[in-house]
């Protein structure tokens, strides 16, 4: 059977030899992997997250969120170079660095990373479809069914297309934001002065926040889909700025839901508990439908992730095991890698179909553990990608390995802050 170095290497000699497409025909054939990495930071954990962090503290801490979206477009447009430069996933290249061991064992954080979240975008479906009076027993299986045969019978292009399709659920935070007319200067103070009470609940938000806009998977997820998409080193120019693009409506996006959960449930003193009190920051734009236009909103960017968050798992685990890791690979041909993607969604889904499962807490405690997890996955990017050896020209030089450090380090410190106030 063909090693995984081979098969790559020949997928990779053959794309150098295509032509190069002029603009913005070449843009649309590279972009992809930033976008969708990036909107899928948007999912139901993330809308939840930010949603609790408007609501409960207003503009404060909209700072966090600027932060963690900086940190998105380096940590994205890392693992973008290293797939179109090296042809291999974040787990292929820690194997080949590091060992097998090494690599099943980042894997291994990574898979759990992702049930977890997996879970929260299964919550997101039960939540929405409850929303509109349909039993989570009846939604999430139909919501896994449609997920799994995507991605199994879809075809890469047909996938993210609608993938992308998907991600225009978000467009209702737009207005909503702008609708609950914000206190414009007290967000501008928030994005730019930074302000943390030094309380537990405090500090969960903000590392809950660093969790789901710099999500695990999302890491894992970008490199190896540019790997999947066959992209190339003369595809960088482009590819970043796919990648800038998502990070920056990732965090656009964020920043519109926590001004309208600002302006609307803080100024009113509510927090958010569940589906229902988090669409009533849509109230100023739909009024009595803000709940069905949640719902829409929240279900879409469900399904959004649900296909994704599995298929970044498949992705890390047959790297970690040297095995090729395609979406139009044949479904008896590659086991590993559509037995992990069933079996992250069937827990998933199991897990939310539990009687009693409580949303909101799933939707955002998920997202800390993710910050958590973030942590030597981070360490790996950054050891990767000043790897001459590795990545060549395409390294990271010093000033790059400084900004990547520093803000491993501001993560980390906020989730060992955590910890220290969790234990007092």
């Amino acid at each position: 059977m063909r090693t995984v170095t081979r098969a790559r290497t020949i997928r990779h000699a053959l794309a150098l030899r295509a032509v190069r497409r002029p603009g913005l025909i070449a843009l649309a054939a590279v972009a992809g992997p930033g976008v969708l990495a990036g909107l899928s930071d948007d999912d139901p954990a993330g809308i939840t997250t930010y949603s609790i962090l408007g609501a409960d503290f207003g503009y404060k801490l909209l700072w966090v969120l600027l932060l963690s979206t900086v940190a998105l477009a380096v940590f994205h447009e890392l693992g973008a170079r290293m797939g179109c430069v090296t042809g291999r996933g974040i787990a292929g290249l820690i194997r080949d660095r590091y060992g097998h061991r090494t690599a099943v064992s980042a894997a291994a954080v990574l898979l759990v990373a992702n049930v977890g979240t997996t879970c929260a975008e299964f919550a997101g479906v039960a939540a929405a479809s409850e929303l509109a009076g349909i039993s989570r027993y009846a939604s999430v299986p139909v919501a896994a069914a449609l997920v799994s045969t995507l991605v199994v019978r879809g075809g890469f292009k047909r996938v993210e297309h609608i993938f992308l399709l998907l991600a225009t659920v978000f467009v209702t935070y737009f207005a909503s934001g702008i609708l609950a007319h914000p206190h414009w200067s007290a967000a501008a103070h928030g994005l730019v002065v930074p302000s943390l009470p030094l309380r537990r609940h405090a500090l969960l938000v903000a590392t809950a926040t660093v969790g789901t806009t710099l999500a695990p998977w999302g890491l894992a997820f970008i490199q190896s889909y540019a790997v999947d998409k066959r992209l190339r080193p003369q595809d960088l120019a482009l590819e970043r700025v796919d990648v800038l693009a998502g990070a920056v409506m990732t965090g656009v996006i964020g920043f519109f839901i926590v001004i309208a959960c600002a302006a609307t449930l803080h100024a009113h003193h509510r927090s958010v508990n569940d589906a229902a009190d988090a669409a009533a920051a849509l109230r100023p734009l739909a009024g009595d439908l803000a709940s069905t236009l949640f719902a829409i909103g929240l279900l879409g960017a469900a399904l959004l992730a649900a296909a994704i968050l599995p298929l970044s798992t498949a992705y890390s685990v047959s790297e970690a095991l040297g095995r090729e890791a395609r979406i139009e690979a044949p479904v008896r041909s590659e086991p590993v890698f559509y037995g992990t993607y069933g079996f992250v969604v069937v827990v998933g889904a199991l897990v939310v179909l539990a009687p009693g499962a409580p949303l909101v807490p799933i939707l955002f405690l998920t997202q800390a553990i993710n910050a958590v997890l973030l942590i030597p996955l981070l360490g790996f990017v950054a050891l990767l990608a000043r790897d001459r050896s590795l990545l060549g020209e395409h390294a990271a030089g010093a000033l790059g390995t400084a900004v990547t450090v520093a803000l491993a380090l501001l993560i980390t410190a906020t989730t060992v802050g955590l910890g220290v106030l969790l234990i007092r």
